[in-house]
């Protein structure tokens, strides 16, 4: 072995690259698809497993509802003694499992098989089976309560922003829901796969637990591959990583920023026995002490090939047609909100390829893997490529509806929006946040109450589905301000077909993080226990506080009646599919409010 872990192989090294839960099983992230496609260009033997799809097909079946039964009725029946300090659920909650139970076990399956066929578009169908699912997932969660695992989320009692907390939560089957499932049902073929390097990619925090549980039991078994972690919630830790080297009890490496070339620089110093010291953007640990590896820039994106899906199980996303990301660029063009930690504090430098090239990806993935529907994951689209996209797509009829995020500019006119919905867009997602012009101008959005008003209507008239995520308690926000995009809403309730709502969130390298006196927050409150946090309470100035953001999103959801049709609202891709459909059939979207300010 060399100094920094690499030892001499003596057959080409394979590379298992594994995406783990809880995310929204509805398509694959594209993490381990744009590893996948760099490495294999490379000529490095690649698998990758999705195990969030995996692990969701796994706990919606009925062997693994009626296991749960089992241990609901072990440690909250009748006879069940209550469990030293762990925190009990109501007794009805217990009842209505043990009631509901043996039903929900006998049709989760079918339910699956629901949302993965036409009948998903058959509005009785999908509502009764995502039921079945969500109830289904509420007894699954139960012997771990207050943990809740979700369809596309995981909360989590084990703290994942506490090192020692995550670390021991990653080895105990009591109160991690995915510790006894991947250790049943996942990590054997894991380690049939005899892997000479492991990648864990976590995007989000709610991915570190069962990232964390992968690496102990793969361990446990005696793997010996090099096991390392990359992503963005790797990328915003990177400093405190530093200071964590239980960490590297479990994994061997982490990697930070752009994975391709430094995850290749990886495996070929593995494969030749060279020092880590040597792979760019590498936290490892040697002689006790982690080490930081100077960073390298990323791959251009030009030079990145079509994200590779070979390997995955398209067809066993719960979705009645494959859906598959894809990104137009690097950053985002604007770059300037103050909630937004785009980059992750490194100064990033904003590329796209030209609209020409994506359209080419597109019809790509179509000829692949034939699939009609492109979701963009771009933090924005520019209009330059908005435009010549759709002016491309249209003129060659190309079969294919898309969605992405967008910004409400002046820019985004009639005209653009026309073309755009002739040549496939189907739903854009804007990041309206606040109708209070005070407020937009702190934010530094870039934008206008008005601006924002014209774009939902004249996107409305060109065909497109409007969604938009805002929220309350921005430093400095007052009442009249969150009312005034309460009242916003509702006067553009026939324009706005969907939303998301929440309060604001004080995030590692956001502006408004890394200046807060700039902001108007008056505090930030320390983490000397939360020592992998990304999120931080704090205290404002002036203006509205974090309970009373809560406050508002409580009261404003109270008067927001349910929907017939829940189920199409519940994620970004259920929506898109559903306005792809009501498009193909003519018929006009659904307003989120009607002319009373009623949901629809």
């Amino acid at each position: 072995m060399t100094p920094g872990g690499a030892t001499l192989r003596p057959r080409p090294l394979k590379v298992l690259l594994l995406f783990p839960p809880a995310w929204t099983p509805t398509m694959p992230h594209l993490a381990t698809p744009s590893l996948t496609a760099y490495l294999r260009a490379h000529g490095v033997e690649v698998v990758q497993r999705d195990l969030n799809l995996e692990c969701m097909d796994l706990l919606l079946t009925r062997e693994h509802l009626e296991g749960a039964m089992r241990q609901v009725r072990r440690l909250f029946g009748g006879r069940a003694s209550r469990r030293h300090g762990r925190e009990q659920p109501p007794r009805e909650f217990v009842d209505w499992a043990l009631a509901q139970g043996p039903r929900l076990a006998r049709e989760v399956e079918e339910a699956k098989a629901v949302l993965r066929s036409p009948a998903f578009y058959d509005p009785a169908r999908s509502r009764a089976a995502m039921e079945c699912i969500s109830s289904a997932l509420q007894i699954i969660s139960l012997p771990f309560f207050p943990t809740s695992v979700e369809l596309s989320s995981l909360t989590s009692a084990i703290r994942e922003d506490v090192s020692a907390e995550v670390i021991r939560g990653a080895a105990d089957p009591q109160t991690n829901p995915y510790h006894r499932l991947l250790d049943r049902h996942v990590i054997d073929s894991l380690v049939a796969e005899a892997p000479d390097l492991v990648g864990i990619s976590v995007p989000t925090m709610g991915q570190f637990l069962a990232a964390l549980t992968v690496a102990t039991l793969l361990r446990q078994r005696g793997v010996r591959a090099h096991i390392t972690l990359g992503g963005p919630h790797i990328s915003m830790l990177r400093e405190e990583m530093l200071h964590t080297p239980e960490v590297f009890d479990l994994v061997d490496s982490a990697v930070v920023f752009g994975g391709e070339a430094p995850l290749l620089g990886l495996a070929r110093a593995l494969e030749r026995g060279i020092a880590l010291d040597t792979v760019p953007n590498l936290l490892y640990r040697h002689e006790g002490q982690v080490r930081a590896t100077d960073t390298e820039p990323p791959v251009p994106l030009a030079e990145l090939p079509l994200p590779d899906f070979d390997g995955l199980p398209l067809e066993r996303y719960l979705v009645p047609e494959p859906v598959l990301p894809l990104v137009t660029a690097r950053g985002c063009y604007h770059g300037r909100c103050a909630f937004c930690n785009v980059g992750y504090g490194a100064r990033e430098r904003f590329e796209q390829l030209p609209a020409e090239r994506v359209v080419e990806r597109m019809l790509a993935l179509r000829e692949r893997y034939g699939v009609r529907h492109i979701f963009f994951a771009d933090e924005a689209i520019t209009p330059r490529n908005l435009r010549g996209m759709s002016t491309a797509l249209a003129e060659a009829g190309a079969p294919l509806h898309w969605v992405t995020c967008a910004r409400m500019e002046r820019v985004l006119d009639r005209d653009l929006l026309e073309t755009m919905a002739r040549g496939g867009c189907r739903m854009l997602l804007y990041g309206l946040e606040t109708a209070a012009p005070r407020i937009v101008e702190a934010m530094h959005k870039g934008t206008t109450v008005e601006e924002m008003s014209r774009v939902l209507r004249e996107g409305t008239a060109a065909g497109l589905w409007n969604h938009v995520f805002f929220f309350f308690g921005f430093p400095g926000e007052t009442m009249e301000d969150a009312q005034a995009t309460v009242d916003f809403i509702y006067a553009h309730g026939d324009s706005i077909h969907s939303a998301a709502l929440g309060t604001f969130l004080l995030e590692r390298y956001a502006p408004a993080h890394l200046s807060p006196e700039a902001f108007g927050i008056r505090q930030v409150a320390p983490t000397a226990e939360r020592d992998l946090a990304i999120y931080f309470d704090y205290q404002v100035q002036s203006g509205i506080d974090e309970a009373m953001a809560e406050t508002i999103v409580e009261r404003l959801m109270g008067v927001l009646p349910i929907k017939e049709t829940p189920q199409y609202y519940m994620h970004d891709t259920y929506r898109f599919l559903y306005a792809s459909r009501l498009a193909d059939e003519g018929r006009p979207f659904p307003a989120w409010l009607g002319k009373a300010g009623r949901l629809q």
